[in-house]
């Protein structure tokens, strides 16, 4: 194995022509350089250098061996830098898991914002995968974050989680529905419409567990349509064919001729999860999911997070205290 000590007082020795110049920039003795040139050629068994009283030159192989060395040294230069950056979190890349959920939530794109305007040179890479998938990615080391809507369990071996939403819901009903602008809804208001369902390709506890909120908000939804994703619903929504509810978070996404309203006393919130290794191997996985938690209002305490805080979007308290807002027209108005 070369020693890359040795490479560079070859490369001294080469430029200065000379032991003794060289020694002197050097800052060592002219003895134990020269023994260190003649180690490098037993050890390459090739003669380097041409000697005479008066001067040492390069010999032929010399010269082609000195254009390769400062190729090689100013790759080894490089290749250190690199390794510090990495070490840094300046650069290298990321596997993200995510939901849908995550994205339009704006929970991972408000994160990656902050992430890239302090490091743009980190490689960012995004998979849409169910949570079960993204845990296991985590496992198998394949995904470095993952954003789940259920953690592992707290005695998990490998995996940690933090929740960075508890979406509380609106309710979407088409404009001019008759409950749009009543000022207040009662139970029976509820239970009469005809609801759209989400059917979440996550979990049926979802379902069942919205199903229980209603309960206790002493109404039984009765669903005649089924969508798999909260914006499809709203689709259904504009179009009159029924009533649905929505996180909060994703107010902004809904389309015109939706309007959204606040429904007090109604338990039901969608959680987001951030999920990571216990074990962390980089330094860049542990800057974002700092990075995440901070974006996302989660308060990190000696390096712990305490499960069940509460978002920034989840957490902002209603906008206001009376009225609707139709979504496209009025988006600035308070929610009820």
């Amino acid at each position: 194995m070369l020693d890359i000590r040795q490479l560079h007082y070859f490369v001294a020795v080469a430029e200065d022509e000379h032991v003794g110049r060289a020694a002197e920039r050097l800052h060592i003795s002219q003895s134990p350089l020269s023994r260190q040139i003649a180690q490098l050629e037993e050890k390459l068994g090739l003669t380097l250098f041409e000697r005479s009283q008066q001067r040492i030159r390069l010999t032929r192989d010399g010269r082609t061996f000195l254009a390769e060395t400062r190729a090689f040294l100013t790759h080894a230069n490089r290749l250190e830098s690199l390794a510090r950056r990495l070490g840094r979190g300046d650069e290298g890349g990321l596997c993200i898991g995510y939901l849908e959920y995550a994205m339009h939530s704006g929970v991972l794109p408000n994160a990656l914002r902050e992430l890239r305007q302090d490091r743009p040179a980190v490689h960012i890479a995004l998979y849409n995968q169910q949570s079960d998938d993204q845990l296991e990615g985590l496992r198998q080391r394949s995904l470095d974050i993952a954003l789940v809507c259920e953690p592992p369990l707290p005695d998990d071996p490998d995996l940690v989680a933090a929740q960075v939403l508890n979406d509380p819901m609106l309710l979407a009903l088409p404009e001019g529905h008759p409950l749009a602008d009543k000022p207040s809804m009662t139970p029976e208001d509820l239970g009469a419409q005809k609801w759209i369902g989400v059917m979440h390709r996550e979990s049926a506890l979802r379902h069942d567990t919205f199903i229980a909120a209603c309960a206790r908000a002493g109404f039984t939804p009765t669903i005649t349509m089924e969508a798999t994703e909260p914006l499809a619903a709203l689709g259904l929504v504009a179009a009159g064919l029924g009533v649905t509810t929505i996180q909060r978070s994703l107010r902004h996404q809904a389309p015109a001729g939706v309007v959204l309203r606040e429904l007090p006393g109604f338990t039901y919130r969608m959680p987001l999860w951030a999920a990571w290794h216990r074990v962390n191997l980089r330094p860049l996985v542990e800057i974002f999911r700092k990075t995440l938690l901070e974006t996302s209002g989660v308060v990190a305490e000696s390096g712990e997070v305490a499960e069940g805080t509460e978002g920034a979007e989840g957490a902002e308290g209603a906008e206001g205290a009376e009225g609707a807002v139709v979504a496209g027209k009025r988006e600035a108005a308070a929610l009820r």
